[in-house]
């Protein structure tokens, strides 16, 4: 098992930047696929990016490609979400997620994941 907990957001200008942070416990952090998700007031909980175990492999929702980047350093147990150029539609709550069962590279649907933080808010001001 592991518990995940998400850090950095905040109000932010448009076109500014924001680096999220997911601290996670436990000592097999290495062996889970991670994930970004973000939710918007009234909408549904939506896929921003994934990542392998390894590192090597990311995925990203078409929203934000060529704007964010996912990363990870499994020596300190973190998964991060490089936001660059952001737009006001980008203001959401920002969830880390973990799944260690099944055999792809990573998952962008939520319901794949088993572990979710607690979310962290990020308002981009036009």
């Amino acid at each position: 098992q592991v518990q995940l907990v998400e850090s950095g957001g905040r109000l932010v200008q448009a076109g500014g930047s924001l680096r999220l942070s997911c601290a996670a416990s436990g000592r097999t952090f290495s062996s889970y696929r991670m994930g970004w998700f973000r939710q918007a007031p009234g909408k549904e909980r939506e896929f921003a990016a994934a990542i392998s175990a390894n590192g090597v492999s990311t995925s990203y929702a078409d929203s934000v490609k060529g704007r964010f980047t996912i990363s990870r350093d499994n020596a300190k147990n973190t998964v991060y979400l490089q936001m660059n150029s952001l737009k006001p539609e980008d203001t959401a709550v920002y969830y880390c997620a973990a799944v260690d069962r099944g055999r792809s590279f990573y998952y962008t649907n939520p319901r794949q994941y088993d572990y979710w933080g607690q979310g962290t808010q990020v308002t981009v001001s036009s």
